[in-house]
């Protein structure tokens, strides 16, 4: 049998006999886990017992609500549900500065908004609630193996107290947990999810939020999320010498928008003109290429290729000023900044 058809099969007679009838509630963001967590559910369990929220953090990429709902129509999924809750994040997240303090308050949020929206709903009591959850969350939360297993990050849907206490009622399933993101990527393909969505590089469940180092505001998400775009339209057009598109060959890459104002001009150059002294942000770009994301390398741009994208991006966005790509590997760092 195949790896995929009997983790599908093994899935299938685990989930009925825990779920049941019970309906099942999915929080997803349009990355590939939990898109192919849905997919998953859908394939297994009759679809109008499957629902699938959206929440529109304000902490997403650009155009994100309107690409999610096309692909969970595409999936078959009857109840879809598309929370606006940007101004309850970026309320909460006013004045904080620490990472592990942001993503335990991103996470908490997510789950209190849930469960506002499930009693909204009238879900009853007996839902269950799955997660896109994957092998490396669980590793890097401190979560795995071993009594003593060193917390790297904690990750938004493993870290928090209020998921902790749903797992220990025996309410969580998260039937990706055992797998590495190129078998979240293997499985998407075999029960049918586009390849375009497979292909989509990850994307953290806590946003953007931990591509601001420091304070996150709107005005600071809205700068990123044109930067990063545009980022990435360029990886896309661009090719690598294999001839296949930057996109595709590098793994995951992104924008981050540091917490730093750097003196800048505009206007003049060769032709002369009025010149104005500008105080504008730093944009760092991160590349890398990867099997499973617990180890990464910096992809190896052309020269040409980086100095083109930095150009577009700054003439792109004027708020941008300085460019700056990260050539650090993990370890020692991690793939996020935070």
């Amino acid at each position: 049998m195949d790896t995929m058809e009997h983790y599908v099969a093994e899935l299938r007679t685990s989930l009925n006999a825990a779920i049941g009838k019970n309906p099942v509630l999915l929080l997803i963001s349009g990355g590939v886990d939990s898109t192919v967590a849905g997919a998953l559910l859908l394939k297994i369990l009759p679809s109008d017992q499957v629902h699938l929220m959206y929440m529109d953090t304000g902490l997403m990429r650009k155009d994100e609500t309107k690409t999610v709902t096309a692909i969970l129509e595409k999936l078959g999924a009857q109840h879809i549900h598309i929370i606006n809750c940007e101004d309850e994040f970026l309320t909460a997240l006013k004045g904080q500065t620490d990472p592990e303090a942001k993503r335990k308050i991103i996470g908490d949020l997510f789950i209190t908004i849930q469960e506002r929206e499930v009693a909204r709903l009238g879900l009853p009591e007996s839902y269950f609630l799955a997660q896109g959850t994957i092998y490396p969350d669980i590793i890097e939360s401190g979560k795995g193996d071993g009594k003593k297993a060193p917390v790297i990050k904690s990750h938004h849907n493993v870290g928090s107290p209020l998921v902790d206490a749903k797992r220990a009622a025996g309410r969580v399933v998260e039937p990706l947990a055992t797998l590495y993101k190129d078998g979240v990527r293997k499985l998407g393909a075999y029960i049918g999810v586009d390849e375009a969505v497979i292909r989509r590089h990850p994307f953290p469940g806590p946003g953007l939020a931990v591509r601001i180092p420091g304070e996150v505001t709107k005005e600071k998400c809205a700068i990123l999320r044109e930067a990063d775009a545009v980022y990435l339209e360029e990886l896309r057009r661009r090719q690598s010498s294999s001839g296949r598109s930057l996109y595709d060959e590098i793994w995951q890459a992104f924008a981050i928008l540091l917490p730093i104002r750097s003196v800048g001009i505009s206007g003049g150059g060769r032709a002369g003109g009025h010149v104005e002294r500008k105080y504008t942000w730093v944009l760092a770009l991160r590349a890398i290429t990867s099997a499973d994301g617990m180890t990464a390398d910096v992809y190896p741009f052309e020269t040409r290729d980086l100095l083109e994208i930095s150009a577009r991006i700054t003439s792109a966005i004027p708020e941008i000023g300085r460019v700056v790509y990260d050539i650090s590997s993990k370890p020692p760092a991690t793939i996020e900044w935070e």
